[in-house]
Order: structure tokens, then sequence, then C-alpha cells
């Protein structure tokens, strides 16, 4: 079914907001970089493949940001914005290309993939952000590892999330990408 133009601005909005709660709800510490493993990611990846790389990227940065702004990490709102978008823009470029399938072992498998890239740019990005803006240097290789454990809670509610929308009636095929 195709959606309106008022209806695709509504889903991504209603994304963004889901972004930033998803960041904000579960929070677990990660002493060596001060940050923390959240929800988030999930979303952002069932955002990516369910409204398409442009308006997935766009609910990405923007729910993600505000909840770096939300919860005092100020200085990592812009390169957060960057990189979340960069996440979905990927993965939802990589979803249009190669998601239409009928065949759900095939489509979850395309997930996946979707995933472990969009996971990969978060990991690059944050250490590139660290490394250069931040001025970390090298430093900012203690973050890897945290960030890895990010991309694996990311990559598996995300999948889950997305397996579970598309099944729902009256849902899943009202999102582009879950069709």
């Amino acid at each position: 079914m195709k959606s309106s133009k008022s209806e695709r601005l509504v889903m991504c909005a209603f994304f963004a907001a889901l972004i930033c709660i998803a960041t904000l709800m579960i929070q677990i510490p990660s002493p060596a970089t001060h940050g923390y493993i959240h929800l988030g990611d999930g979303f952002i990846l069932t955002a990516s493949v369910a409204l398409g790389p442009i308006p997935g990227a766009v609910a990405a940065g923007l729910g993600s940001m505000l909840a770096d702004l939300l919860t005092g990490y100020v200085y990592y709102a812009p390169g957060t914005l960057l990189i979340k978008a960069c996440m979905a823009l990927i993965a939802g470029l990589l979803g249009r290309a190669f998601l239409p399938t009928k065949d759900a072992w095939r489509r979850n498998v395309m997930y996946v993939v979707c995933g472990l890239l969009a996971e990969s740019i978060m990991v690059l990005g944050y250490f590139g952000y660290e490394a250069a803006a931040l001025g970390y240097g090298l430093g900012a290789l203690a973050s890897v590892p945290a960030n890895l454990v990010q991309g694996a809670v990311g990559l598996v509610t995300g999948v889950l999330l997305t397996v579970g929308l598309r099944r729902i009636p009256g849902i899943g095929d009202r999102l582009p990408g879950l069709q």
C-alpha cells in the first residue's frame, strides 16, 4: 500500500521519537568510555529498513542526537547526528536494493547483513569522531570494544523488531520496506 507524504512524515517523526526513547530508557553504563549501551540502534536499523534510506537517516540522526542532548552528551551530538544518519542511510540503501523478496529466510539474512554493515559504520564513525573531533587520537581505540557490544545489542534488537513489525497486520503493510 502506498503511503501519503504526511503519513511518511508522521512515521519519520514517530521513529525519531522511538529512537530517542529507546536510547534513554535502558542505559547500561560503560565505564571505559563513560558512555552507555542502549537499545536505540535496534530502532535505527528498523527505521532504516521500514522507512527507507532518507527518512530512516533523518529519524536516526535526529532521534539519537536528541538523546545525546537530553543525557548531557552535548559534545557527542554533532557526531551522533552524522554517524547515526549514515548508519541508517547505508542500511536503508542496502535494504532497498536487496530486500524485495518473499523468501522469509533470505529476507532475515539480509536484515542481519544490513545491521552488520550499519553497526560497523557506527563503530568506525565513533572511533573517527573521538580520535579527530574530540582530540583523543589513538586513545579512541579504548571505546571500540564497548561500541562493538553496542553494535551487537543494536543488531539483535533491530532484527527482532523488524521481523516482529513485519508480521503485524496493518503496520507491516504500511511501511514501505516491510512489505
